[in-house]
């Protein structure tokens, strides 16, 4: 009788190790907006007032509170030019654009999910 192979059972330690960066990177990437906010920027550099457009039902105070966040972190960039009026535009940084494949992969397995769940075609 052959026995299939069992899985590597990892322990206590392995396990703390996997879950503190996984922790780190939800606790920086978390809330409902973050991740759109990145989604949106992208697709080019943009200034606040075309995010809160592409960005459906966010406030304008979320918005604010969110990029200073994302640029805390150093995701996302905000450049102020010297004109008149003052123009503000905010872009990704190399860093944040480290972030290009895990949203790849977070579209594509969401899209996979809604087909499961939801039923193709819908």
């Amino acid at each position: 009788m052959t026995t299939a192979k069992q899985p590597k059972v990892k322990n206590l330690a392995e396990c703390t190790k996997a879950i503190l960066p996984v922790r780190d990177a939800l606790d920086i990437l978390s809330g409902k907006w973050k991740l759109p906010i990145i989604i949106s920027l992208t697709f080019g550099n943009k200034r606040f007032s075309q995010m809160a457009k592409e960005i459906p039902d966010i406030t304008d105070k979320m918005l604010s509170k969110e990029l200073r966040d994302l640029e805390m972190n150093q995701l996302i960039k905000r450049t102020v030019y010297d004109s008149v009026p003052v123009v503000v535009e905010y872009s990704m940084t190399p860093y944040g654009k480290t972030l290009d494949k895990l949203i790849d992969e977070l579209r594509d397995w969401g899209e996979a999910h809604r087909k499961r769940i939801i039923g193709k075609g819908k």
